[in-house]
């Protein structure tokens, strides 16, 4: 395959396509070497800082959600397997690395350097995408000693973890007093749900169990604790597990772990249309607009809308089938992703950027810090412009191990894929308005079962056979 060859999209604005086009061009300058500087795909997905290489695990996490799709020109796994390959003893692996020197980074504020805990979501992700069982056999004991390793260190009588707010990435949210942080608990328990489910594909009900006991325990605290009536959200716990005052978009991440009923997610997901709170223009704020910390300026995590969290709070929205609003919150955020890459004024170059204004369009600032945020920060906007464009705008959901690729759109558009590689299948779906109606043209190298589901009008499973096919909605 020619290593250009990454999968194309077809969709009826070419500002999308532009972007995506412009992400992939752009990620090979990021695969490094880091004891030479030299660009290699031998070396790691890293954002250079300061001629500084550091390796950071929500970095690296993340990436791996839209390096799947490169057509295996990149290496979804290597940071990870990096981050593996530090592991210590007890179980430890630490938030960030100086890939030179391969030594943890700690701060004052976080000296047992502990970061986001979302392996086991990510190696579930790869194995959808790669169908590779033997690797997650093989990483399966380095997942549970690292489990182990946080509930030694972390766990606290009462059942939730205590750790610095800033573990997940919030690094200057207005989250004073903060003891249990809400967004940490929420990850936790969605590992423990995904190290249940690699316990699943392994066959092994003992590890199945195990997780699934921790996860539904993590549940229940996080239900009775952190859950306000009044507010209608989530909250970070105090030192005496009192509920603090502040909603953060961290509030929102009990979705991504189904904690809520689901009474609670639509009173949560309410917030997310309601400009008082989290509805502003450019969806979503990190901090709650009625706030009297929150900036339109962004200042950080004061308001700043940043992709790894949008792509936290959409496929938040996908576990309680709120479709359309994913597809739609994800079109509005990568308009103004647009706007930011392609300005009206001539005197300010485009790009794409590590976090946005929340109530206009622009670029979010800090006062005082002029390397924020940072340009071309592809780790955070790759999310945006790669992996939501093709599981929340195109719409596409794949499962190799299960030969299948769900199709789910509100209504039939001009959009598509085309040569998206399932290990050493390449497919293409395409749709199109033709004179008798609208169109799906598909094409394979090998069988799967395609579902299309038209939210509210059909749904479909059909086997699509190997070679160039196509169906008519109006027939289905």
């Amino acid at each position: 395959m020619n290593k250009r060859d990454f999968p194309k999209i077809h969709f009826y604005d070419q500002d999308f396509v532009d972007i995506y086009d412009k992400t992939w061009a752009w990620i090979q300058d990021y695969w490094i070497l880091p004891k030479t500087g030299e660009n290699s795909t031998d070396g790691y997905f890293i954002y250079p800082q300061n001629d500084t290489y550091i390796l950071d695990q929500l970095e690296s996490i993340f990436s791996s959600f839209f390096l799947v799709y490169s057509n295996r020109n990149y290496p979804a796994y290597q940071n990870i397997d990096y981050l593996y390959a530090r592991q210590e003893v007890d179980g430890a692996i630490r938030w960030k690395y100086n890939a030179v020197t391969d030594a943890p980074v700690s701060t004052a504020t976080n000296p047992e350097g502990v970061g986001i805990p979302l392996f086991a979501w990510a190696e579930y992700n790869l194995y959808h995408k790669s169908g590779n069982k033997k690797r997650v056999k093989e990483i399966m004991p380095i997942l549970r000693k690292y489990m182990e390793w946080i509930d030694t260190t972390f766990k606290q009588e009462n059942g939730l973890y205590a750790v610095p707010a800033e573990s997940c990435g919030m690094y200057d949210a207005p989250r004073a007093g903060t003891h249990y942080p809400v967004d940490f608990n929420s990850l936790l328990a969605v590992n423990a749900m995904y190290m249940a489910a690699l316990g699943d594909i392994l066959n092994d009900k003992d590890i199945n169990f195990q997780y699934k006991r921790q996860y539904f325990s993590l549940k229940t605290r996080i239900n009775s604790m952190m859950w306000n009536d009044d507010t209608a959200f989530y909250h970070d716990l105090d030192e005496k597990a009192e509920q603090l005052p502040q909603k953060t978009i961290a509030g929102f991440l009990p979705l991504l772990a189904e904690i809520p009923n689901e009474d609670k997610a639509t009173q949560m997901i309410a917030h997310l249309s309601d400009p008082a709170t989290f509805g502003t223009d450019h969806p979503f704020p990190t901090l709650s607009a009625d706030s009297p910390d929150f900036s339109e300026a962004g200042n950080g995590f004061h308001g700043s809308v940043y992709p790894p969290f949008n792509f936290m709070v959409i496929k938040g929205l996908e576990k309680y089938q709120r479709w359309d609003t994913a597809r739609e919150c994800s079109i509005r955020h990568l308009y103004y992703m647009i706007d930011a890459m392609f300005p009206n004024n001539p005197d300010i170059k485009g790009d794409l950027w590590e976090a946005y204004l929340p109530c206009k369009e622009g670029v979010a600032t800090i006062e005082g810090d002029e390397n924020f945020p940072r340009k071309r920060y592809l780790p955070y906007a790759a999310l945006s412009t790669i992996a939501l464009m093709i599981e929340n705008v195109i719409g596409l959901s794949i499962s190799l191990p299960r030969k299948t690729v769900d199709w789910i759109i509100p209504n039939l558009e001009i959009m598509g894929i085309e040569n998206l590689a399932l290990k050493r299948n390449l497919i293409t779906i395409l749709s199109n308005k033709s004179q008798r109606g609208w169109e799906i043209q598909m094409e394979s190298e090998k069988l799967y079962y395609f579902t299309i589901n038209i939210l509210g009008q059909k749904k479909k499973t059909l086997p699509i056979p190997s070679g160039k096919c196509s169906m008519l909605i109006d027939k289905l």
